[in-house]
């Protein structure tokens, strides 16, 4: 049990010191798959398309740097921004979202980019802080078992 729990703790390490490592590659490749959804989108209920509305209904914001970013994809140019992006979805006509100048007054302007990479590194303190808890219970747990492994070896001598 002892080595069990040791093996899980090194693979949790490893992992918590290879995601702080390439914590840059993450954020490139975070990028790159957010602009391949928008470029993707299509406005059905397909995951990708959904992940992105998601995410701009969540977190106010629209596109990858900012709401210019629709006028690259196929969508725009047959649809205009998504709905998704509205600041309000009663004052946002299909036609307002297909012109640019008037978007900007009806939508997010932010990007998503920076606000899902700056929720996700202000949220790390709490999921370093709880990582290190169970960290600790399974150091904890480790030493108990040595302790009961040893207690029930040198026991077996003396039932003799």
């Amino acid at each position: 049990y002892a080595m069990l729990l040791s093996l899980i703790f090194l693979i949790v390490l490893v992992a918590a010191v290879v995601g702080f490592v390439f914590r840059h590659e993450i954020k490139t490749n975070f990028e790159s798959n957010l602009n391949l959804a928008l470029k993707n989108y299509n406005g059905t209920a397909d995951h990708h398309s959904e992940a992105v509305d998601t995410i701009q209904r969540t977190l106010h914001c629209c596109g990858v740097q900012n709401y210019s970013d629709w006028e690259k994809t196929e969508y725009f140019t047959q649809k205009g921004i998504p709905q998704s992006c509205c600041k309000s979805q009663d004052d946002c006509s299909v036609e307002d979202l297909r012109d640019p100048r008037k978007a900007k007054l009806k939508v997010f302007v932010d990007g998503c980019f920076f606000l899902v990479t700056s929720t996700m590194e202000s949220k790390m303190s709490v999921v370093a802080g709880i990582s290190f808890g169970i960290a600790c219970f399974q150091l904890i747990g480790i030493i108990l078992a040595c302790c009961l492994s040893r207690y029930i070896t040198n026991n077996q001598y003396e039932m003799v």
